[in-house]
């Protein structure tokens, strides 16, 4: 003689436990998937963004150095220019090098005041498209309760039901 349980007919109730616990059972296991994959979708996101941003900055000081060094030059020439047409004899050159430290001051705080605007308008780096799938996910499941699933499910898409 075996031991073995024979499994239970279709229309008994003592296997309707162990299917419930096996179906909570799998929601569980399945919610808990579905969040580490969004938690990793999230991860990737900031980090794409992140590694953008950083390529960007690192153009952009390769850039900046270039321009600094032209701007050294052409800012030695304007003095010289200015120092060429200020009055004065001949030992007055500082002060076409005042001038232009005058003017670049101005340029400074100009150029700081536009940085600071544009500093408060950006954004950082979220994770936009796993915040998104997030929010769907919840209108998903707060929309569709264990038991009004199936009370829906069998209306046509036409409306008529």
């Amino acid at each position: 003689m075996s031991t073995s349980v024979p499994p239970p007919a279709g229309g008994q109730p003592e296997g309707q436990p162990q299917n419930i616990a096996t179906a909570i059972a799998e929601v569980s296991e399945r919610a808990t998937l579905l969040v580490r994959e969004e938690i990793e979708l999230a991860k990737a996101e900031v980090s794409e963004k992140a590694t953008k941003l950083i390529k960007g900055a690192v153009v952009g000081i390769a850039a900046g150095v270039f321009f600094l060094m032209a701007l050294i030059f052409a800012l030695v020439g304007c003095a010289w220019l200015l120092y060429y047409y200020l009055p004065g004899n001949d030992f007055t050159y500082f002060w076409g090098f005042f001038a232009m430290a005058v003017i670049l001051i101005l340029l400074g705080v100009l150029a700081g005041l536009i940085a600071a605007k544009a500093v408060k308008r950006s954004s950082p780096p979220v994770p936009s498209m796993a915040i998104e799938e997030a929010r769907k996910i919840k209108e998903a499941v707060s929309a569709n309760p264990v038991g009004a699933s199936t009370a829906h499910s069998t209306a046509t898409p036409g409306g008529e039901g």
